[in-house]
């Protein structure tokens, strides 16, 4: 039998077995700290006499219990942190002052006052020094490199962890218990830490991170700075991007305070990181003003904006949440979610199936739970799905919108905002062109309003945001898992990106602004080329783009050509009458409209289209409307296709 490392066999021993240990070895402790006072008081080397024999014995007996009864022995050493520190103090001090009781009443002649004194000193560090270098004796074995401490470790990447704050050390502690990656070093940028060790794990300068990949098979980088701000991660990603390691992050600090993720949750990076802009921190009042203590209502709660104004509208205390969605799964979804966030609060979840396009059904809504502030966030919003399926597109943005809108006012809701699109700007897609005509549609109603009327109607209008269904990140993220390739539709394209927390922030802030027909504008700030962020999610995946220059690479981008209706750059407004407001990432832009009485006309129009499938009336009726709609070449409508085809 090969003999076991002394360090895994006393691992491996059972709780009982090292429970009895700690005790023995306590007990050794009280007497030797009981017979070092006595030395170091006579300064001589002492032996008891007499009666001084039962002092010794009776220290251990009085002890033992007292550790036990505070939790000594129910400590994991090689886990221990030094919070315990405090307990075994606790600890130690009960005893000294019981035992130093004892023995000035036990009547023994020629002890000296200060023997109890240095008693209770030497306790403490034997005691404490004991549990500490027998952590540092455990975690040795797991830290070490090369060394066996146990058998999950054959398995474990090697991973550097950049960041030796807090967060990485306690990364580090947490990555030795799970059987994923195993840490072999710390990076860190401030070099008065660098040849420093922490828990057997030595720090270097990010120059040595080639040194670290070569010598220890480094595939896997893990961010370790949970409270940096976006501007500083950006950097960092920037200087790893060019290694091939895989870059993973922690999460932020406010889900780990949340609870809802642990700390060593790695994720991939955030791809908002990449962009580097922090956000401006929301004007309370603002964010307040249409939702605490009142009646909300957001359409199409289940989706990827309407979902996250949901999270943030909670923060805000309203009365009461109605969440309107027409599907069921993500209705049920996110009232959970809403739950679970909520706790005991005593706000009102009210989930409610319905669509927009049935006039009655909104209204009746409104009218029951007396809604204040209705977020209009349904909407079809998927470019190419919209094209093959334009009248419902229509029905569902726009008559939708027109149905909502009017529950509005005869309901007495005080506050309307409609989440739009850049994609309304000039739009080259049917989607675009309902969105604008969504807008064109508030903007009147709020021209045509009487004194009576006490809905504002306000729409914001803003780019993408990551992590939305439909959005690129997650597809590229599903096809470099698949080994690739990653479809790019043009080389050149560009977009605005946003995070979806930012936006809906900014949503209901800017819904506080209006007066009543206004179009807000979000600084959505630089736009990022599509292809560019392909690459980079690529490199930071640890793999390498496959092109005629890397044949030998791992994912090719494929280049697919513009689908129908899709530009090749976004625009945010219509004219250049642009002006500020109080908040420095929302401007007011004053868009041209159409009166409601001709208005009323065209959606007549358009509504008869629709229903008559009449989809060359459609598009006729969607461009003289929206004010410079160049819709695709070809009607894209799978049913008028399919008729087209059988009748020729």
């Amino acid at each position: 039998m090969i003999a076991l490392p002394l360090r895994t066999w006393f691992v491996g021993l059972s709780r009982r077995i090292k429970a009895s240990i700690l005790i023995s070895a306590d007990s050794f402790f009280t007497a030797f700290a009981l017979w070092a006072a006595f030395s170091l008081r006579w300064s001589d080397w002492y032996i008891p006499k007499g009666d001084e024999w039962a002092v010794f014995a009776v220290a251990p007996v009085i002890a033992v219990p007292i550790f036990i009864r505070l939790g000594l022995y129910r400590a994991i050493i090689r886990y221990i942190e030094i919070r315990a520190l405090w307990t075994i103090i606790q600890a130690t001090t009960l005893y000294a002052i019981i035992f130093a009781f004892i023995l000035y009443e036990s009547g023994i002649k020629g002890i000296p006052r200060t023997v109890s004194l240095l008693n209770w000193l030497l306790i403490i560090l034997l005691v404490s020094s004991s549990r500490f270098f027998v952590r540092w004796w455990l975690a040795d074995a797991h830290y070490r490199l090369g060394e066996d401490a146990d058998e999950s470790n054959h398995n474990k990447k090697n991973v550097v962890i950049y960041g030796a704050g807090n967060a990485g050390v306690q990364l580090a502690s947490a990555l030795v218990h799970g059987s994923k990656f195993k840490t072999i070093a710390f990076i860190d940028d401030n070099p008065l830490l660098h040849k420093q060790k922490i828990n057997g794990i030595r720090i270097y300068p990010f120059d040595s991170l080639s040194y670290l990949m070569e010598r220890y098979h480094v595939a896997n980088v893990l961010l370790a700075m949970p409270s940096a701000s976006r501007m500083r991660i950006r950097e960092v990603i920037d200087s790893l991007e060019p290694y091939a390691v895989h870059v993973l992050s922690m999460p932020s600090l406010s889900d780990i305070a949340q609870g809802k993720v642990t700390f060593d949750a790695l994720q991939e990076v955030d791809v908002a990181d990449l962009l580097g802009r922090d956000s401006v921190a929301p004007v309370t009042a603002l964010l307040q003003a249409n939702v605490t203590g009142k009646v909300v209502m957001v359409t199409g709660a289940g989706g990827s904006i309407g979902s996250e104004l949901c999270r943030q509208i909670v923060l805000l205390q309203p009365n009461t949440l109605v969440l309107f969605e027409q599907n069921e799964f993500t209705l049920y979804a996110i009232e959970k979610e809403l739950e679970q966030q909520l706790g005991n609060d005593n706000i009102a979840i009210l989930p409610v199936l319905g669509s927009v396009t049935s006039a009655e059904r909104v209204e009746k809504v409104c009218k029951a739970f007396g809604v204040q502030t209705i977020y209009h966030a349904a909407a079809y919003k998927h470019v190419p799905m919209v094209e093959k399926n334009p009248a419902e597109a229509v029905w569902n943005n726009i008559i939708g919108t027109l149905h909502t809108a009017q529950a509005a006012i005869h309901t007495g809701v005080e506050t309307f905002v409609l989440i739009s699109t850049d994609k309304a700007v000039r739009p080259t897609n049917t989607m675009g062109a309902t969105k604008r005509f969504a807008e064109l549609i508030l903007q009147a109603m709020s021209d045509n309003a009487t004194d009576e009327q006490k809905t504002r109607f306000t729409m914001v209008r803003f780019g993408n945001v990551l992590g939305s269904s439909g959005s690129v990140v997650p597809l590229f993220r599903e096809q470099i898992a698949r080994g690739g390739p990653i479809t790019v539709t043009d080389k050149r394209i560009i977009r605005y990106f946003m995070t979806i927390p930012e936006a809906s922030q900014l949503v209901i802030q800017a819904g506080a602004m209006g007066q009543g027909g206004d179009v807000f504008v979000l600084d959505m700030g630089e736009p990022i080329r599509i292809v560019d962020l392909a690459k980079r999610m690529i490199h930071l995946s640890g793999l390498q783009i496959k092109d005629e220059t890397h044949p030998n690479g791992d994912i090719e981008i494929q280049f697919t050509g513009l689908r129908a209706g899709e530009k090749l750059y976004e625009e945010l407004l219509i004219g250049d009458n642009v002006s500020k407001t109080t908040h420095p990432r929302i401007m007011r832009a004053e868009e041209s409209m159409i009166v409601w009485a001709e208005l009323e006309k065209i959606l007549n129009a358009l509504t008869h289209a629709t229903k008559e499938d009449d989809f060359e009336q459609l598009r006729m009726i969607l461009q003289q409307a929206v004010s410079g709609f160049v819709p695709p070449r070809e009607i894209g409508d799978l049913l008028w296709k399919q008729h087209k085809a059988t009748h020729q």
